[in-house]
């Protein structure tokens, strides 16, 4: 086919009428080709279509797409009010492209108490899915519910609330224990955010102490604070081992440790969680918690696209996680 003349020039910012006279056909026809519902268009005619609209580069709209299909292209991810490290932006990164690769677009959205915000957004969005990296409340819950936007993620069922967070302090307990260490305890991250993280982590912690006949570990409810972490420790004296609710809580505690002359590991031992690039470049290295984040992210997005009806090879049910060793411990 070639482009008529005064056809607009390919990348100015095509209208779908530009596309109707370059095929020569209605605006409508135009619309329904490209939203899918050219059925009852000869196969000449949708060629026609397809061929101008590549021509000009034209992409129909959001807002059309939704209006004609009912549902948008968008994956809606919600993002809990809760202390997450730069892992969050990993998992989102490697979503966002692979559902990009099928034909979706993540949109992140940061959580609120308020649903009528909430309930906007959704009906304006109308997304495809909505994957959560947290519970959602029961109020936020009916909103996808009334407005048919499919849950899918890490809380989207009562048996994966806080799901491989228990095991990560099941393994921290462990690890301290066969370093031969027998007076434990657990330091939780005060934070003014929810923790949705830190309870389900210290329960498996503490369920390990038990099980191992160790007595009850000690809470420490600390702030990223250098002066703070030096009381606990004061408070703790030596020869103490801490799993810590994240890679920050324990390389703070490390920072005072060494200001107060504890020898690490020796007399304090230090585990974290996420394996983040300060962990691995303090000294002593930061003994902690790994995951595989590309891995977490392959099997929400396998969860999304299952969801819209997409095949594509299913990941590991469940992330795994596991110890990488450094000087702290």
């Amino acid at each position: 086919m070639n482009v008529q003349e005064g056809a607009p020039a390919r990348g100015r910012n095509s209208t779908s009428a530009d596309v109707a006279r370059l095929a020569g056909v209605s605006r409508g026809a135009v619309s329904q080709i490209l939203n899918g519902h050219g059925g009852r268009f000869a196969a000449a005619t949708r060629e026609r279509v397809l061929e101008a609209a590549r021509a000009l580069a034209y992409e129909p709209s959001l807002a059309g797409r939704t209006l004609a299909r009912g549902k948008s292209d968008v994956v809606v991810a919600v993002v809990p009010h809760t202390t997450f490290g730069a892992n969050l932006q990993d998992i989102l990164e490697v979503m966002t492209e692979e559902l990009a690769r099928n034909g979706l677009m993540l949109v992140t959205r940061f959580s609120t108490s308020d649903v009528t915000s909430f309930d906007g957004f959704i009906a304006a969005v109308q997304p495809v899915a909505v994957v959560t990296m947290a519970d959602l409340a029961d109020d936020h819950l009916d909103v996808l519910r009334l407005r048919r936007a499919p849950l899918v993620g890490a809380a989207g069922t009562r048996d994966e609330k806080g799901a491989g967070h228990d095991l990560i302090g099941a393994l921290q307990a462990r690890h301290l224990f066969d370093r031969g260490h027998r007076r434990l305890s657990y330091a939780h991250l005060k934070d003014r955010r929810q923790n949705l993280y830190g309870q389900p982590r210290y329960e498996g912690f503490r369920t390990t102490c038990d099980q191992l006949g160790l007595p009850e570990p000690d809470i420490i409810e600390l702030a990223i604070d250098s002066e703070e972490a030096t009381a606990h420790l004061r408070t703790l004296g030596r020869s103490t081992a801490i799993a810590c609710y994240n890679d920050d809580v324990a390389l703070t505690l490390l920072s005072a440790g060494l200001h107060l002359e504890i020898a690490v590991p020796a007399d304090l031992a230090l585990i974290g969680v996420d394996n983040t690039a300060l962990g691995r470049a303090a000294f002593p290295r930061l003994t902690t918690i790994g995951y595989d984040t590309d891995e977490i992210a392959r099997m929400l997005t396998h969860r999304v696209l299952s969801t819209v009806g997409v095949n594509v090879p299913a990941p590991p049910a469940s992330p795994r996680f596991e110890i990488i060793q450094g000087g702290t411990t």
